[in-house]
């Protein structure tokens, strides 16, 4: 700034207030900016002579990451960092913060939502009883949850929130594949650690809690749920990405595994001729389940909070290059 006062850009908006960033920043007497930035060249634009960056879904790229020159940090409102170039921000040796655990419980919730959505054919049911129609198990058997096999694709702070609150339902027992968690911290939490494949093929409800990477890019693809029971249910609250919607489509279609329901979708918003809204076997969400009043506050305090501290010369609350630091 001209004035000698630090700058923080918001790179997009998404939220009635900013009070809550605000009173993170004032400490460090930052000037808050708000943009609404389309792409990446706005980002770059925008940013270039930012001490500190918050994105919440615009592109932050290693073009704009290049633009910017004096940069000291970069938070992103949410868990995944998928919209931010990692490798480009820790070539500068800028630290990319995010919120690790502020939406354990409304994600879960949305997960166990979708599943007993798609367990009890509520959408359509609904959709029945509104045309007039009362045919109770003649076109859509339902089955109970008791009894059946869980299984978590990723055991972070989410699907572990899940865990604890689908133990209520008693399944028969819970399979987890996660490559990064060791086997006995899993079944000490009474799971059980298993391959991908087995856990796809024994599992009645599989339910989605991993990052965005190229290693999980359409990570449930034809293959994956050709794997899967006829009577299984598919949830993702995870990232879009990680399901092949086309693979999906096809599966649900023709009935090769029961119902999905998702929250999360490869493109967002979805076009007006997403194939899945043809489709009476899937529920979908608008990317909803982080959301809460209590876990917005929290969200947005924490993201500014991670740049506050790295501008009063600290380390942020939650980085994901720490690398850098």
């Amino acid at each position: 700034m001209a004035d000698g006062r630090l700058k923080v850009v918001i790179t997009d908006l998404g939220y009635a207030s900013y009070e809550p960033e605000r009173e993170e920043l004032a400490p460090t007497g930052a000037e808050l900016v708000l943009a609404q930035c389309a792409d990446e060249a706005q980002v770059a634009a925008e940013c270039a002579d930012a001490d500190a960056v918050i994105t919440r879904m615009a592109p932050v790229g290693a073009r704009a990451i290049a633009a910017m020159r004096k940069c000291r940090v970069i938070s992103r409102y949410g868990v995944g960092v998928d919209n931010v170039d990692v490798a480009a921000a820790t070539a500068r040796g800028i630290p990319v913060a995010h919120v690790r655990d502020y939406c354990n419980e409304e994600v879960s919730d949305q997960a166990l939502a979708l599943l007993l959505a798609c367990v009890r054919r509520i959408s359509s049911r609904d959709r029945q009883v509104r045309a007039g129609r009362w045919d109770i198990g003649a076109r859509e058997p339902v089955y109970r949850i008791a009894g059946k096999v869980l299984g978590l694709v990723g055991y972070g702070a989410i699907a572990r929130t899940l865990h604890r609150k689908m133990a209520g339902f008693e399944p028969a027992e819970v399979l987890v594949h996660d490559a990064f968690i060791p086997a006995d911290r899993i079944e000490k939490a009474g799971a059980r650690a298993v391959p991908l494949q087995e856990l796809l093929a024994r599992s009645d409800f599989v339910s989605l809690h991993v990052p965005l990477t190229e290693a999980t890019r359409h990570l449930i693809d034809r293959d994956a749920l050709g794997t899967m029971k006829p009577t299984a249910i598919l949830v993702n609250t995870s990232r879009g990405g990680v399901v092949d919607t086309d693979a999906l489509y096809e599966a649900l279609k023709a009935g090769r595994i029961a119902a999905a329901g998702l929250d999360v979708h490869e493109q967002e918003p979805p076009p007006p001729d997403y194939k899945l809204f043809d489709l009476d076997n899937v529920v979908l969400t608008d990317h909803a389940g982080w959301y809460s009043e209590e876990a917005q506050e929290a969200l947005q305090r924490t993201t500014a909070r991670n740049v506050a501290l790295v501008l009063a010369g600290g380390k942020p609350l939650y980085c994901v290059n720490p690398e850098v630091l």
